[in-house]
This record gives structure tokens, sequence and C-alpha cells, in this order.
């Protein structure tokens, strides 16, 4: 039997609970780790057929997207939204403390 590498485990573990991926996201967005989200995302185009796949749906180029999700990446909004967009995810804004959040106009 073939061990399998970490990220084709990740990859086929997003593939089969796609609601953990999204809490992992999610956790991961909250911590603020950067460098977490981009090994997360890599490991996430994988089960969405690949970078090849994935840039095509995002309307990237194949080296723009490995790139953006390199170690030394730094994805800006628009090609973050649209790495997310292919995967059938999206950006969400929410508030973390109540006391801090925008008063409700009258």
């Amino acid at each position: 039997m073939k061990d399998r590498n970490h990220d084709e485990a990740m990859a086929e573990l997003f593939q089969n609970d796609p609601a953990y991926a999204v809490q992992l996201l999610n956790s991961i967005l909250e911590d603020g780790d950067q460098g977490e989200l981009l090994i997360t995302l890599r490991q996430m185009t994988k089960a969405f057929g690949g970078i090849p796949a994935v840039a095509e749906t995002a309307h990237l180029s194949t080296t723009q997207l490995y790139r953006t999700l390199s170690p030394d990446g730094n994805p800006v909004l628009s090609s973050l939204s649209a790495i997310l967009r292919a995967m059938g995810l999206r950006l969400a804004v929410e508030t973390i403390d109540s006391s801090r959040a925008i008063p409700e106009l009258p």
C-alpha cells in the first residue's frame, strides 16, 4: 500500500467533509495566520481538481495561482475571492465584539 502525503489526505478530507473545510478556513481567518491560510487553500485546490482546474474556474493563470498560494504569496482580495468562489465559497464580514459594532441607524 502506497503512503499518501499530508496534502493528499487533507484534500480527501475536504472532499468528504466540505463543512469541515469551511470551519477550518473560518478558524484560520479568525486567527489571522496567512501562511496557514495559504497552505489550506493549496490543499483545497487538490480537492477541487488541482491548480489548473481551480485557476481556470477562478479566471486566473496557473502561474498566478501557484504564486498566490506559494509560501511567500500575498493574495490580493480579488484573487482570494476568485479562488474561494471557484471552490463554492465566499468571504463574509461579521462583528467580533458587539460593543464595538456600528450602531444601527434610526
